[in-house]
């Protein structure tokens, strides 16, 4: 099955650029996932967890 897939695949004149923009996708995400965090305030991200708490 997968040599099916990979076969057809490699038969997509330009395929080889959506690997990497996934990759630039991701990684970008998690890049600024990363910032958002150790620049987030404290006092933020203390409201945030506790408003399951606040009924």
């Amino acid at each position: 099955m997968f040599k099916f897939i990979k076969g057809h695949l490699e038969s997509i004149t330009g395929i080889e650029i959506y690997p990497m923009i996934s990759l630039i996708i991701f990684f970008t995400f998690f890049v600024t996932l990363f910032w958002w965090v150790f620049t987030a305030k404290k006092e933020y991200i203390n409201k945030v967890s506790n408003l399951p708490l606040d009924h």
